[in-house]
């Protein structure tokens, strides 16, 4: 069964896009990559799936059931981490998780204290008194405790230090090696590159490609910078040729070897090679068309 099916799924905002004719298949256990940069329309399609934002146009489902017509049923399937979670204040951080819990009508309370323990999350503190990066935990645990089916998360690692995003992966992956499909909205490749297994670029409202993660970063570049007297003359696959401060910056889809070998053979000051940003991937890659879902 597919846990999210999309077809033509479009959303204006008055005259201003959102989502264009978006089609999106994620399959059931699935651990799904949903990339692009902020505006692209990632958190647009999410609250379109939700039933927070009314589609223009299009239908949706979510395990086979309608998002527009059976958004009861779906809810209690799903768990959902949007990019920036708000709280009453006042509360403390055990109140909110049974709030949550009991929204759901299940007893989570084993579930809320071991998700607690393990992002070292103190239930006993006040909402106010949190940090950013302990508010978006509150927001995890809230989105897990009750086991659900699916996880809809939106850029959900900001405001997390290193070791927690690492433990907060972990606890994903151990959920969907359980058989929980992941749908992880994110603008950081790496994030994408590390966890899921299939993933969708969406750039200006709509899907520009879908494949798994591995052919999707077969198709990507590097930004290689050098400092000295370096000139890529002889190298194929050299775009975005730029000329910097004592220097080039160039995107490379080329033979690494080659690359190597020729920057060996002149003097330079200083090397960087690195991912290039998303802009770059997009406009260098995917805007011409690709594979789409």
């Amino acid at each position: 069964m597919e846990a999210i099916k999309t077809m033509g799924l479009t959303k204006y905002y008055g005259k201003e896009r959102g989502i264009i004719n978006l089609d999106l298949l994620v399959k059931e256990g699935e651990f799904f990559g949903f990339i692009g940069p902020n505006g692209a329309g990632k958190s647009t399609t999410i609250r379109t799936l939700l039933g927070l934002l009314k589609p223009t146009d299009g239908k949706a489902a979510i395990f086979g059931k309608d998002i527009q017509k059976e958004q009861t049923e779906i809810r209690k399937q799903v768990g959902y981490l949007p990019s920036e979670a708000i709280f009453y204040q006042g509360m403390k951080v055990k109140d909110i998780l049974k709030l949550s819990a009991d929204l759901r009508k299940k007893n989570c309370e084993k579930e809320a204290k071991k998700l607690c323990e393990r992002l070292q999350l103190d239930p006993g503190r006040k909402v106010e008194e949190l940090s950013f990066g302990n508010r978006k935990k509150v927001g995890i645990v809230c989105a897990l405790l009750h086991e659900p089916k699916l996880l809809i998360l939106d850029e959900p690692t900001s405001g997390l230090d290193p070791l927690m995003q690492r433990e907060f992966f972990q606890i994903l992956k151990e959920r969907n090696e359980e058989g929980t499909t992941v749908f992880l909205s994110s603008h950081i490749l790496s994030e994408i590159q590390r966890n899921c297994t299939r993933a969708a670029i969406i750039r200006e409202g709509s899907v520009t490609a879908c494949d798994s993660v591995e052919n999707l970063m077969k198709n990507r570049a590097k930004r290689v910078t050098v400092h000295g007297e370096f000139k890529p003359d002889f190298l194929k696959g050299v775009k975005d040729l730029k000329q910097i401060e004592n220097g080039i910056s160039f995107l490379y889809a080329g033979d690494i070897n080659e690359l190597i070998y020729q920057l060996s053979q002149k003097h330079m000051t200083d090397l960087v090679i690195a991912e290039p940003d998303l802009e770059e991937v997009f406009m260098h890659y995917y805007q011409d068309g690709g594979e789409t879902a």
